[in-house]
Parts: structure tokens; C-alpha cells; sequence
């Protein structure tokens, strides 16, 4: 997932980055990097530690423009600019043009029954780290879990739920 997102960056950075007179030309392919990868980041700490609804918001509506997921990923982004030596008034400026229309790009792309570039259970199979890069139950019980397995039903076939999702769900309504 983590090559097509940084692909996916490449296509839509010419401008903003590649032209860019405030980047040097040997960091264009380093501030690529750092986009991808605060995307990526931060919606693996989404999916960890357990905003799902905040991912379900921009993946659903295909809007990235505004929400905490984005801002997230841009203060990320800002930060590892500024590793890079960019200054920080053109860190923020590209994180806040660059974020939104990547994630934007993201959510369109998983939306597309015709674009196989990205598919949400792939997506979320990889953020969950499923060791395959493919989504299934196990990755979500271990999303829930702190990445161990399900918990062995008990001698009734009760499958026990101390702090699984059914704790983290129950929580919710408290």
C-alpha cells in the first residue's frame, strides 16, 4: 500500500512540490516520501488506536478537507519538513495544500469499483498489519486487541471480552 500511496503522491505534487522554487530539487523525492508516510502514520494510529469512526468519516463521504485524520497527517507532515531543513512557513503551506488532496485522491480511488489501486479492505489490512496486506477477521481482532489473537472460547463456548472490542464498544454508552 505504502508504494501505491507514494505514487499516488508523486501524481499529484508536480506542482506544489517538484516546481516548487522553496524546495530543493534533491529533497523533492524525500518530501514524497514524508507525505506518504505521514499519511500512512496517521491513519495507522487511527485504525490502532481505535477512531474508526474518524476513518469511516472520510472514507465515506470522500471528504479529507477539515477533519482530525487530516490535520493529524498535516502536523506530521509539518514536522518531518522540518526535519528536512524546509522552512516552516513553507512546511505549512504545503501540508495544507498536499494532505487534504491526497487523502481526498485516497478515498476517491477506494471508492472506485473501476480503480484496483487501492481497495478499502487492502487498505485497512495493511494499516492493521495483517502480515499479508490482505483484511480479515483476525486483523480487525487484533486491532482491538493490541495485535494478539482472539481469545480462546471458554469451557461454555463463551468467547470471553475483557478489553476487546465489546469493552471498547461498551465504553462508548457508559
Amino acid at each position: 500500500m505504502l508504494e501505491n500511496l507514494n505514487e499516488l503522491v508523486r501524481e499529484n505534487v508536480q506542482d506544489t512540490v517538484v516546481n516548487n522554487s522553496e524546495i530543493p530539487n534533491e529533497q523533492n523525492e524525500q518530501v514524497i516520501q514524508a507525505a506518504s508516510g505521514s499519511i500512512f502514520d496517521t491513519l495507522k494510529d487511527q485504525i490502532s488506536s481505535g477512531n474508526v469512526d474518524g476513518l469511516a468519516e472520510i472514507f465515506n463521504s470522500g471528504n479529507a478537507e477539515g477533519s482530525a485524520v487530516t490535520q493529524q497527517a498535516a502536523g506530521s507532515f509539518t514536522d518531518k519538513l522540518a526535519g528536512l531543513g524546509i522552512n516552516a512557513e513553507t512546511a505549512k503551506k504545503l501540508a495544507a495544500t498536499v494532505i487534504p488532496v491526497i487523502i481526498g485522491k485516497l478515498t476517491q480511488k477506494t471508492a472506485d469499483p473501476n480503480d484496483s489501486s487501492f481497495n478499502i479492505k487492502d487498505v485497512v489490512g495493511s494499516l492493521a498489519g495483517g502480515s499479508d496486506g490482505k483484511f480479515d477477521v483476525s486483523d480487525v481482532i487484533g486491532m482491538f486487541n493490541g495485535g494478539r489473537p482472539a481469545p480462546a472460547a471458554n469451557q461454555n463456548g463463551e468467547t470471553p471480552v475483557n478489553g476487546g472490542i465489546l469493552d471498547k464498544l461498551k465504553g462508548m454508552f457508559n
